[in-house]
């Protein structure tokens, strides 16, 4: 069961993400899954950072706070990701 949680937070999270981010982000179901999960993991060590003070690898759990942790971090991604390839989102 928590394989299909992570899932559905990947999921909800790349979705959200893609929709606030201004322009066109490419990829189709499975990459907008895997831009969530990576956004969980990012928001889940930045919000632990800044709770204890201490860089742990981390994942945002699926709750309500965890869901706005991981689209924050799908966020970070995209912008990221648009960074490193060097792609405008327009």
């Amino acid at each position: 069961m928590n394989i299909i949680a992570w899932i559905i937070l990947g999921l909800i999270a790349g979705a959200i993400a893609k929709a606030i981010y201004p322009g066109r982000q490419g990829g189709g179901i499975v990459a907008t899954m895997i831009l969530g999960l990576i956004g969980s993991v990012i928001g889940g060590v930045v919000a632990t950072l800044l709770e204890t003070g201490r860089l742990q690898l981390t994942a945002a759990s699926f709750s309500i706070p965890g869901l706005i942790v991981a689209i924050l971090g799908a966020v970070v991604a995209i912008f990221l990701w648009g960074l490193v390839t060097g792609r405008t989102s327009y």
